[in-house]
């Protein structure tokens, strides 16, 4: 069998971590291969996930590295068995890239979904007419047989997390509700949409506005924090053109959750549909949304 030439997310992420536990081991590729029956070359490649390693080859390894959480084990194993299929198979041949396949593959292993935007709503959130006014402008290019297979594949990947009621956080600076690259219309609807969307006990949804002690772009970019259920394979999405998008270095996740835990604190309270007498005085992110939609 060949060697892979475009490796999944996951398939990385495999491999990134059997090197943390082999560095943090302090053995060589050439003991480590050892305990599991592998040359040095041949790990170095399951490393870099360019090829797999069966099951009892890798438990043989993680024994070997003194890896004695089960969960991580188990986690690891499953990591190394997925096929990688699922519902974003069918659209390998499209114009949909690997990297929208890999989010698509990590929003099906997460547990929670956290997200900061400040331009636009969030994937998850998104109307299908925000959705298509948003690829239009931003992909003159595309055909619209093109605009259509990213609106549907969008809406597959929304449609997933709320059968599976993947917890959902979101942070929406308010200039993301004040842009005017779509329909005035459009935005009113969308905004409508969120507070629907927030009535799901999985979905919660705050408002950062304007006036604001917190500097939102620590990080420069809108950003994703994908939890696991085992904390140590926690994924970060980072929203950029150029190298790597997902962040796996622990410190460095941890470093996001820090700001989105920063966020929610400065943020408005979360969308919640008034419950008590005199609701509408209070500053929280209904009655930003209320005072948006009146304003429109």
């Amino acid at each position: 069998m060949g060697l892979r030439t475009n490796p999944t997310q996951r398939q990385r992420r495999l491999g990134l971590e059997l090197r943390k536990l082999r560095d943090a081991s302090g053995m060589s590729a050439a003991t480590a291969g050892s305990f599991a029956g592998l040359g040095s070359p041949h790990l170095g490649h399951i490393e870099a996930a360019r090829t797999a390693i069966p099951e009892a080859k890798l438990r043989s390894l993680l024994a070997a590295y003194g890896c004695q959480r089960q969960t991580l084990v188990d986690a690891l194993v499953a990591m190394s068995e997925s096929t990688g299929k699922g519902w974003w198979s069918a659209y390998r041949k499209s114009v949909i890239g690997q990297r929208m396949q890999d989010l698509a593959e990590l929003e099906a292993t997460s547990t929670a979904y956290q997200t900061f935007q400040w331009v636009h709503i969030p994937g998850l959130l998104q109307t299908a007419e925000y959705m298509r006014a948003l690829f239009e402008s931003g992909e003159p290019q595309a055909s619209p047989t093109d605009i259509d297979t990213y609106v549907d594949f969008r809406l597959q990947r929304q449609q997933a997390p709320m059968d599976a009621e993947l917890r959902i956080h979101a942070v929406i600076h308010e200039a993301a509700l004040r842009m005017q690259f779509v329909p005035l219309d459009v935005m009113r609807r969308q905004i409508e949409h969120l507070v629907e969307m927030a009535r799901l006990p999985h979905v919660q949804i705050q408002i950062l506005p304007f006036k604001t002690d917190v500097y939102p772009a620590r990080f420069g970019t809108p950003f994703v924090v994908y939890e696991h259920e085992v904390p140590d394979l926690s994924t970060v999405y980072v929203e950029q053109p150029v190298s790597s998008p997902f962040v796996s270095d622990r410190e460095q996740c941890r470093r996001f959750v820090d700001t989105f835990e920063t966020l929610t604190k400065a943020a408005l309270l979360p969308i919640d549909l008034p419950v008590e007498p005199g609701f509408h005085t209070r500053k929280d992110s209904l009655s930003l949304i209320q005072h948006l939609l009146y304003t429109l």
